[in-house]
């Protein structure tokens, strides 16, 4: 993986929103394909008291870095702020959720990696967002993936983050897989993952045109007959078909409801409601159980959730800035993810995109209908496909291969080069 390099094409800060020259950009990195890198040795001289800009000069033909396999990351200090927030507050506190939930699966080991890799592109209904449109103050727009950027998640269930920074490569994978099982029971029990994971879609909002607005406070989920009608009619396929009205908003019924316990819950992360901790989403042993799960895996990746968290939280406390989370993972499965990493605070659900059926480009395409072409992107990613998305329009591409490229990030971002 090479290293990080934040890189841009000509004439996309052009206008009001323009990113300054100060930033350094010179005429080497307007070609989109120089990725200047800079290795965790050299990261200390970006802390000093020369100007930060010399990041961004860094010669375009400098040859990518890539850590030994045996090499073991140590932070120099712990990240200030926030640092255990994500870790050891008492979170995760949850009312109880009336509603009937859907039965669990019990062969379901590798659906979450299946949906998190998935490359299948179809066909998705693209609906007007009946979101709040953007404020007109927006300036710039951050749009994020999500495993292996802010999370680390597929790498630990393959060991390859293990092997990269000389840690335990069983102990990894068996962190990724007791994650992968909790991401599973609160999509299955809570989400409906068992009875949309053929009908996703991209955005929450999708199928709402279907939905009448009726009240949902009595509505019984598990007798209204829609799990067997979408199993025997194959309705949700990537094919395009749909259902008859009946159906359609049976299925917009589910997504309005998802909605409404992501909203519930996502501000709860926190441990805003200790006193109810014994009731609720997770039920106090599983509370636990994953509580002790997230300290585990941010000991084992040295913080690196909490380091993404630094630059979010602060893009997020930005009234001209807003952070998009684009993700290859299925709807309902990422949704879980984000609560239970407790991103929820920085990603509200109407800013959350599935590219399982239509690919990160597009994706990008419908980010930029709904915002428009004034504000300035950045895309934050560490794969191929947002790197290729930013590319063809236009956007600057931060890359995130280590955690001395988060730290940059929240260094820029402080110093409000981004």
């Amino acid at each position: 993986i090479s290293g990080s390099s934040f890189t841009t094409s000509s004439g996309i800060y052009a206008g009001n929103n323009s990113l300054t020259n100060s930033t350094g950009f010179n005429s080497s990195q307007q070609e989109y394909p120089s990725y200047p890198s800079f290795g965790q040795g050299q990261y200390a001289q970006y802390y000093n008291s020369s100007p930060y800009p010399s990041h961004y000069m860094t010669n375009s033909n400098t040859s990518p870095t890539t850590p030994s396999t045996n090499a073991t990351y140590q932070l120099q200090e712990p990240p200030s702020g926030i640092t255990s927030q994500a870790v050891t507050d008492p979170a995760a506190e949850y009312s109880t959720i009336h509603s009937p939930s859907t039965p669990i699966k019990d062969s379901d080991s590798d659906r979450l990696r299946r949906s998190s890799d998935g490359k299948s592109r179809g066909r998705g209904r693209r609906n007007n967002n009946p979101s709040p449109p953007p404020d007109s103050d927006l300036e710039r727009v951050f749009i994020w993936d999500l495993d292996e950027t802010i999370i680390i998640f597929h790498s630990l269930l393959t060991g390859s983050y293990a092997n990269r920074y000389g840690r335990d490569p069983p102990t990894s994978v068996s962190l990724g897989l007791r994650m992968e099982e909790m991401i599973f029971n609160l999509a299955d029990t809570h989400l409906f993952f068992n009875d949309l994971e053929e009908c996703d879609q991209v955005h929450i909002d999708d199928v709402s045109s279907d939905d009448n607005g009726q009240d949902l406070s009595t509505y019984n989920f598990g007798t209204d007959g829609f799990p067997a009608a979408a199993t025997s009619a194959n309705l949700c396929l990537a094919t395009g078909v749909r259902g008859g009205v009946d159906w359609m908003r049976k299925l917009a019924f589910r997504y309005r409801r998802v909605k409404e316990i992501y909203n519930t819950y996502k501000n709860n992360v926190g441990g805003k409601h200790a006193l109810i901790y014994s009731t609720g989403l997770l039920g106090p042993a599983k509370r636990e159980a994953w509580l002790q799960l997230r300290a585990e895996i941010e000991a084992l990746t040295d913080s690196w959730l909490t380091l993404a968290l630094k630059a979010l939280t602060l893009i997020h406390s930005r009234t001209n800035c807003v952070n998009i989370l684009v993700t290859t993972t299925q709807l309902i499965p990422a949704l879980a993810k984000v609560l239970l990493y407790g991103l929820g605070v920085v990603f509200p659900i109407e800013n959350i995109y599935s590219a399982t059926k239509i690919g990160k480009e597009s994706c990008f395409e419908r980010i930029i209908q709904r915002f428009g072409r004034k504000v300035v992107y950045v895309v934050i990613g560490d794969g191929v496909e947002e790197e290729q998305g930013a590319k063809k329009h236009a956007m600057p591409f931060w890359r995130i291969s280590s955690h001395s490229d988060l730290m940059a990030l929240h260094h820029a971002l402080e110093l409000e080069y981004l």
